[in-house]
C-alpha cells in the first residue's frame, strides 16, 4: 500500500481523484515512480511537485528527448514524462513544443516506433491529468486518446510495463476501473521476473 501524500490542488482535481483509499490525486502526476538510480530529469526533494530551482527549463525538450532513448526502460520513461509535465506546466510554449516533438517521433516508422508511440500517448494523458496545475489551457491534447496509443504501443512492443502504465492511466476513473484491473493482472503476471515493475505495482496499488 502506498503512503498518501498531502496535496494542495485546485478543486478541479476532485474530478480525477482515485477512488481507492490508498491514493489521493491524479496517479500519473502526483505519485513518483521508483526508478532507482536511473537517469532522468532533476527534481527537488520537497514533494511530488518540487522542481530543481537550478534546472534550466529552456533545455526541457532537448533533455527529455535525450533521456527517452530506445534502451530506456518504460518505467523510467514514465517517471521522466511525469517530471517533464511538472516543468512544462508553468510554460505553455515548452509544453506545446514537447508535445509536438513526441507526436512527430511517434509518426515516423522505425524499429522503435512502439516506444515513441508510448511516449506520445503517455504524455497526452499525463498532461490531461495535470490540467489543473497548467498555467494555460492545452487544447492540443483534446481529441487525442493517449490510452489507445499506449495500447497500440504495447501491441507493437510487447513490454509488460506498458500494461502497468495502462493500469495506472485508467485507475482513477470508475468507468475504466475494470480495464485497469485487467491491465494490472497482466502486469503482475510478469512481475516475478522484473523487480522494478513488482516494486512499482506494490507501491501504486493495494
Amino acid at each position: 500500500m502506498i503512503r498518501v501524500r498531502p496535496l494542495i490542488l485546485a478543486s478541479a482535481m476532485v474530478s480525477v481523484l482515485v477512488s481507492s483509499p490508498a491514493i489521493a490525486g491524479p496517479p500519473l502526476v502526483c505519485f513518483p515512480f521508483d526508478i532507482g538510480n536511473a537517469r532522468t530529469l532533476p527534481m527537488g526533494a520537497n514533494g511530488w511537485r518540487s522542481i530543481d530551482p537550478t534546472y534550466d527549463v529552456a533545455r526541457l525538450v532537448d533533455d527529455t528527448l535525450a533521456l527517452l532513448r530506445p534502451e530506456t526502460p518504460v518505467l523510467v520513461r514514465m517517471e521522466t514524462l511525469r517530471r517533464a509535465t511538472i516543468y512544462a506546466a508553468s510554460d505553455s510554449v515548452r509544453a506545446t513544443a514537447l508535445l509536438n516533438a513526441l507526436k512527430e517521433r511517434a509518426s515516423v516508422p522505425q524499429a522503435n516506433v512502439g516506444l515513441n508511440v508510448f511516449d506520445f500517448g503517455y504524455l497526452v494523458e499525463t498532461y490531461r491529468q495535470a490540467r489543473p496545475i497548467f498555467a494555460a489551457a492545452m487544447p492540443a491534447i483534446d481529441g487525442i486518446d493517449g490510452y489507445q496509443l499506449v495500447l497500440k504501443a504495447h501491441a507493437l512492443q510487447g513490454d509488460p510495463a506498458m500494461q502497468f502504465a495502462a493500469a495506472v492511466m485508467t485507475e482513477g476513473n470508475s468507468a475504466t476501473r475494470s480495464e485497469s484491473r485487467g491491465h494490472l493482472a497482466q502486469a503482475k503476471a510478469h512481475a516475478d521476473t522484473d523487480r522494478t515493475l513488482a516494486l512499482n505495482i506494490s507501491r501504486h496499488f493495494q
